[in-house]
């Protein structure tokens, strides 16, 4: 369990295809030791960490590889890292599980001084999950929803946030691990057998 608040970041140092899924190795700023089998959400994606020599290497599935943007990224990219939380921490975010939904694409970026606004396209298929004023871990990053129109919501990013994550340096079309908020999954769940169900097309 994370919480998606921020505080280091890591470097990818190498990203090698496997037969079946991938192996990567990275570096982060963060200065405490990791334990072998340690739980890190490295862009919001729970990953097991094995020590290595001054690094961390973790196995990725080929399921992770499909959903997520991991894939994606190689040797140098810059990743958010965070810690699974400990009972008795702070949750200054929210409640995130590492466990990605989907992939957005990040659509625009409106500056306002130091701060910013983006916005972020989504499936319509989880649209019923995102909702004005609600939470999302976007790469790992808890923010709050803004204007939700269906397909895509816009958040308010401060200083802090562009600094200290990698959202800061996002240039339009990237993509984006979004895992939408636990409780309201678990809602929808709940209720969706006593929903009128949409006629099939």
């Amino acid at each position: 369990m994370f919480t998606g608040i921020i505080l280091h970041s890591g470097t990818i140092e190498s990203f090698d295809r496997l037969e079946n899924g991938a192996r990567m190795r990275l570096r982060t700023t963060d200065p405490q030791p990791f334990d072998r089998g340690e739980s890190l959400a490295v862009n919001g994606v729970c990953l097991t960490m094995l020590p290595a020599g001054g690094s961390l290497v973790t196995d990725l599935s080929d399921e992770t590889l499909a959903r997520t943007t991991l894939g994606s990224l190689g040797a140098g990219a810059t990743v958010n890292v965070e810690r699974a939380l400990a009972l008795g921490d702070r949750l200054g975010g929210h409640l995130v599980q590492g466990h990605v939904d989907c992939v957005g694409r990040l659509l625009s970026i409106t500056s306002e001084g130091d701060f910013a606004v983006y916005r972020w396209s989504f499936p319509l298929q989880f649209a019923d999950l995102v909702v004005s004023k609600g939470s999302i871990a976007v790469d790992g990053v808890s923010l709050t929803i803004v204007e939700p129109d269906g397909t895509s919501f816009g958040s308010a990013l401060i200083p802090e946030t562009l600094r200290r994550t990698n959202l800061g340096a996002a240039r339009i079309g990237d993509g984006v691990n979004l895992e939408f908020d636990m409780v309201a999954k678990y809602v929808r769940s709940l209720v969706s057998p006593y929903l009128p169900q949409k006629a099939l097309v």
